[in-house]
């Protein structure tokens, strides 16, 4: 369906006076009174039923209807109605004919509203509310006069004469006259001249007599107070400022306007600016001196909101604050660097920042006044102090006194400028000195490892604690400690020879463990030389851990020490001797941790580093076997003699014999020592050996009475006992079989029926005599043995155990082992180095010295690296051997060429 088009094209307009006009004005105008007189006969005609009802019939679906759909409509023809297939819904006279559907409803005709003929009406709304038929320039001067009053009364602190209602009315009537301009001007320059009057010239004349901070809490307190007056000439003019001023994008707002009323006339004063600006910097001062209070405190907080609120925080009060901050730290700095030493230096600087920090955070400074003040702190604490701050001997100091806190601190300045790194050399060389003086202490050279492990562990709290983990320093920590523990130094220490002592010492650590378990190692490392307790120690719980897990807690621990040596040669030939004893006597605490500590070693340096050492543990295992075999012989032949009774008593053997067949290439090497072998045990030594040589033919058995040890049934006058002794001192106490209790035995006689020597003798009978079981009486009495000394029985002895161990001595390292296996290791090492120099010679036919010497070191290296000047006599050694020789017509000088 297409809509009639109004003949007149006029817009619908709004016109002011409260009128609103709709399409055409030819029609007469109707009143308010003509129109509610026609709504009322149209609603009575609605009553008597001469129009249809409003609502709209239902369409009757059942009816077909054309549901083709309509071309689009060109918008010049919609309101053409003179084109055939359009419908005309009005008659001739212009009046719209009936709807089908109000006549199958049954209804009647209806007059329309609206006429095509006639155009749209014209509605007039008037404003029934009768105005002020006063002049409004009047009203104006009246409600202006009436503000000026109450302006007055409000900047004096007196009470306002008229109501607020009124004078927001006459300020609302005044700017709906169009006078809103007018009174802005007038507000404007009130506003001005109260605040010159009362609170510019009197601020100004009382400035003189006042101080600093006295004149800016003046200002803060003018400042509130003009702050409560201009919330209240706010209230009044409201009106203006939400219509008039809120529109207007030239004039500020009252608020506004009075903020920079008050900071051009009082702020900005010239007898008042600076001193405003001084008095807040001077608050800054006190409380940086220690003299702050809270009252100070309330007024710079209120100061720096005054400040925000007037807008000169940036451009007035943060330059002079900067300027007055930047003199303080640097005047600041020189005192503290001048009197204080590194630690205290530190902990002023740390907690200078901490404050200064804390006072922009309270205050709500400015996020750039925050940088700027730590760029200031940085530049003048840290970067100019840099000389202070790195000072070897102070961090050292700082270091040795395990300042972790202190420390901290200090990495946290030298952090702020990434200075760091530049901690390294103080750090290393503390490393190196405390480091080197630990390895070559020979006081305390059974505390060795004992305090490199407490060492260590202070070093690592101080890395993770005070460094925050740095990965430059960590790796600083390393390489100093790599570099301290496997320096070499020819020294009484290692016999002369330029072996790692530290090797020697994790060995004889790692035996101590192994051997005595936790409860040793935790007893050595409580004693620790004197060294002070760290706190990872302090938090150990001795009782709280099982025996195995504790042992594997030393092990790695002793085990990082490990990873550092660069010479595992002497690591290797002292934990071999260990262990061989260690398995010969059955002293191991743990066998689990002797596996253990055996796979630790396998992971570290490799299969070929522990082929011996497992050789060991499987030799111990086929000597096992091969006894248990040997006994069951035995049995068998004494079981088949019984049956014929042929059995010849003298052949029964009168002892239990127990031997450990080893190979020769995997266990240390032991020296033969002459000793006089009782004549049961060598008729019992004879027997076996002549089993093992049935069994096995074409090995040979070299028998090391060295390592024996032997359990012998003794009886004294207080009771039996149950001796456990070395081969040696048996020997020496069956001297003493066929004599009584008061004969006494020389010791050259005791030397003839031993066959000992004299060193072997004397530390034998100091055993038996001189230590804690006494079961030999010496004379005289003493603690050394001399030639001239003689020997009895001590028939008083007694003891409450049993079983008693008085083999200790043979467990212990003698002077004479330990120079032995550093020489031997010496000597290997020698070899090792030689066979390297063949190897480069062989690939390399031609080289010269710098290059074979650095080849040299690289390649022995996990050995233990030879001092250059050992290196040089290996090479002439070669030379002599002709597996070398030098280049002469070579023009490079110190040329070497390989000789097939």
């Amino acid at each position: 369906m297409q809509h009639s088009k109004p003949s007149s094209s006029s817009p619908p307009t709004v016109q002011r006076g409260g009128r609103y006009r709709v399409g055409r004005s030819q029609r007469p105008q109707k009143t308010i009174s003509e129109l509610f007189t026609e709504s009322k006969a149209h609603r009575e005609a609605s009553d008597r039923g001469s129009f249809p009802p409003s609502k709209r019939l239902k369409l009757d679906h059942t009816s077909q209807t054309d549901c083709t759909l309509q071309k689009p409509i060109n918008p010049d023809d919609m309101y053409n109605f003179s084109k055939p297939n359009h419908v005309d819904l009005t008659g001739a006279d212009g009046a719209p004919k009936p709807s089908p559907l109000w006549k199958q409803a049954g209804s009647f005709n209806r007059p329309p509203n609206f006429s095509t003929q006639s155009g749209p009406k014209k509605l007039i709304v008037k404003n029934l509310k009768k105005t002020s038929k006063g002049d409004s320039d009047q009203y104006y001067d009246h409600v202006w006069t009436q503000l000026d009053a109450a302006l007055s009364a409000i900047f004096v602190g007196e009470k306002v004469q008229y109501s607020l209602e009124e004078l927001y009315r006459g300020v609302e009537i005044s700017c709906r006259q169009g006078q809103a301009p007018a009174l802005f001007q007038k507000l404007s320059s009130k506003c001005k001249d109260g605040i010159s009057a009362h609170y510019e010239k009197p601020l100004v004349a009382a400035a003189p007599a006042k101080g600093d901070v006295e004149i800016l809490g003046s200002i803060v307190e003018a400042w509130a107070r003009w702050n409560a007056q201009l919330a209240r000439i706010r209230s009044i003019f409201i009106y203006m400022d939400r219509s008039y001023l809120l529109h207007s994008s030239s004039l500020p707002s009252i608020e506004s306007m009075g903020f920079t009323d008050f900071r051009e006339h009082v702020f900005c004063n010239e007898n008042l600016r600076n001193r405003i600006l001084r008095g807040a910097c001077h608050l800054v001062n006190l409380d940086r001196d220690g003299h702050g209070g809270s009252s100070n405190d309330d007024l710079f907080q209120h100061s720096i909101k005054m400040f925000h609120a007037l807008g000169v925080y940036t451009s007035d009060f943060e330059p002079e604050l900067l300027a007055q901050s930047s003199t303080y730290f640097s005047s600041w700095s020189e005192e503290q660097a001048a009197s204080s030493n590194l630690a205290t230096y530190i902990e002023e600087c740390q907690s200078l920042i901490n404050r200064e920090r804390q006072r922009c955070e309270a205050f709500e400074l400015d996020s750039s006044t925050r940088r700027q003040i730590e760029l200031y702190l940085e530049d003048l604490l840290i970067d100019e102090r840099q000389t202070k701050l790195l000072e070897s001997r102070d961090v050292i100091s700082l270091l040795d006194n395990n300042a972790v806190d202190n420390l901290d601190h200090l990495y946290s300045l030298l952090q702020r400028r990434h200075l760091e790194e530049k901690l390294k050399f103080p750090f290393e060389s503390y490393i190196n000195e405390q480091g080197s003086q630990i390895v070559f202490d020979e006081e305390h050279e059974q505390q060795m490892v004992v305090r490199l492990l407490q060492f260590k562990v202070k070093l690592d709290l101080i890395w993770e604690r005070s460094f925050a983990l740095h990965e430059g320093l960590g790796h600083s920590l390393r390489e100093a400690f790599e570099a301290f523990i496997n320096k070499s130094k020819k020294s009484p220490m290692t016999w002369g020879t330029d072996n790692l002592k530290p090797g020697e010492m994790i060995a004889k650590h790692v035996d101590l463990i192994l051997k005595g378990g936790s409860k040793a190692a935790m007893a050595l490392t409580s004693s620790g030389a004197g060294d002070k307790t760290t706190p990872a120690e302090a938090d150990v719980d001795e009782s709280s851990e099982d025996e195995d897990v504790e042992i594997n807690k030393q092990l790695d621990q002793v085990l990082d020490l490990f990873r550092f040596v660069h010479g595992k040669a002497v690591f290797e030939a002292f934990y071999k001797r260990d262990l061989a004893r260690r398995l010969l006597l059955n002293r191991s605490a743990s066998a689990a941790a002797e596996k253990s500590m055996l796979t630790r070693l396998k992971t570290e340096c490799g299969a070929s580093f522990t082929h011996n050492l497992e050789q060991m543990f499987k030799d111990m295992e086929l000597a096992r076997e091969e006894v248990s075999s040997y006994k069951m012989m035995l049995e068998d032949r004494t079981k088949a003699l019984s049956a014929v009774h042929a059995m010849d008593l003298l052949d029964k053997p009168l002892l239990d014999l127990n031997v450990s067949v080893l190979s020769a290439s995997a266990w240390p090497s032991y020296p033969d020592v002459a000793v006089e072998i009782p004549r049961d045990v060598q008729k019992a030594c004879v027997g076996f050996e002549q089993y093992y040589r049935l069994k096995h033919t074409g090995r040979k058995l070299a028998w090391k009475h060295s390592l024996a040890h032997c359990q012998l049934k003794a009886s004294f006058s207080r009771g039996n006992k149950e001796l456990i002794v070395s081969s040696y001192q048996t020997v020496v106490l069956l001297v003493f079989n066929e004599r009584s209790g008061a004969d006494q035995v020389p010791y050259t006689e005791i030397q003839g029926a031993t066959n000992l020597n004299d060193m072997e003798l004397k530390r034998t009978l100091q055993s038996l005599a001189c230590a804690k079981y006494r079961v030999l009486s010496k004379t005289p009495k003493g603690k050394d043995v001399n030639q001239g000394d003689t020997f009895s029985i001590n028939t008083n002895f007694s003891d409450p155990k049993y079983r008693i161990k008085i083999n200790q001595v043979q467990a212990k390292e003698t002077k004479e082992e330990n120079k032995e296996t550093h020489e031997r290791v010496a000597a290997d090492r020698s070899f090792e180095t030689q066979a390297a120099i063949v190897r480069i010679m062989k690939s390399r036919k031609t080289i010269t010295h710098a290059e074979l010497v650095s080849e040299v070191i690289s390649a022995t290296k996990s050995r233990g690296v030879m001092d250059t000047t050992d290196i040089k006599k290996n090479i002439e050694k070669l030379i002599d051997k002709d597996y070398m020789e030098r280049d002469e017509k070579s023009e490079v000088r110190n040329v070497y060429n390989y000789l097939a």
